[in-house]
């Protein structure tokens, strides 16, 4: 069993040292994925970062007991708002993994203040943390203090590349609006995504539009809403969340449609 014992500075921040076995020993521990946006599932997915996890692991000698992840979530909450991280850290705390392993402190927190918040949690828990880029993230008031400017520094990176990244979004949203094209949101029924980047714009669905279609030559008959529901729902045809028709899903689709032929 390996022993433990800790040290308090005076910061409050505990620093860690093994004994026995502990020392270059196998490690227990949690693996930790997080992705925050459709962007990030494409670039630095849930299935890449757990590669990269495995294949650190082995290289390094430890083992990966226990899987937490966050989809979906930004990296800005706090620590103990994300599931799947106060999950990782409550395993820690009860001893059952020796630290938490993320591909990268990008993964762990998205912002400085919350990296060191969420650093603190899991070393006061007696806890390590690793990273597949960089390996393990040294203890505030380690005998080094040229790593903990480093790993401050990266987490003013990482602060700055989202700040730029958020920058560069609203740059594109606003470009977008002034030439008219569909900056964010849901495509109303009919219209489907075109291009990519800055290019993209709600273009025509090809299928959808037949429907569309259909609903105002059965409108513009005098069949009703209902009726017109009821014929689509009998043909099998459902809106584009898969459901069945409503009247009011058929009204506003109609009234778009007019609106945008009577400006047009």
């Amino acid at each position: 069993m390996w022993l433990r014992s800790r040290a308090v500075d005076h910061a409050g921040i505990c620093r860690i040292r093994l004994a026995g076995n502990a020392i270059g020993g196998v490690m227990k521990l949690c693996a930790y994925l997080r992705v925050g946006s459709v962007v990030q599932v494409e670039a630095w997915g849930l299935s890449r970062q757990e590669a990269a996890a495995q294949s650190w692991a082995r290289a390094h000698g430890h083992h990966i007991v226990e899987w937490r992840k966050d989809e979906g979530v930004s990296g800005t909450s706090e620590a103990l708002d994300r599931p799947g991280l106060r999950a990782a850290i409550e395993l820690v705390n009860a001893g059952a993994v020796d630290g938490i392993l993320v591909a990268d402190l990008a993964r762990f927190a998205g912002k400085l203040t919350m990296q060191e918040a969420a650093l603190a949690l899991v070393w006061r828990a007696g806890g390590k943390v690793f990273t597949t880029a960089t390996g393990e993230v040294l203890c505030e008031g380690s005998d080094d203090p040229s790593r903990n400017l480093i790993r401050q520094m990266v987490g003013a990176m990482i602060d700055y590349e989202n700040g730029m990244a958020t920058l560069r979004m609203r740059e594109g949203k606003r470009a977008n609006a002034t030439t008219g094209r569909k900056t964010d949101g849901q495509y109303a029924y009919g219209y489907s995504s075109t291009g990519t980047g800055r290019e993209r714009d709600a273009g025509p669905h090809a299928e959808q539009r037949i429907v569309v279609r259909r609903i105002i030559e059965m409108r513009d008959a005098g069949q009703s809403f209902r009726q017109i529901c009821d014929a689509l729902n009998s043909y099998g045809i459902t809106t584009k969340f898969g459901k069945a028709w409503v009247p009011m899903t058929v009204k506003r689709i109609y009234d778009r449609e007019v609106t945008h032929a009577d400006i047009g």
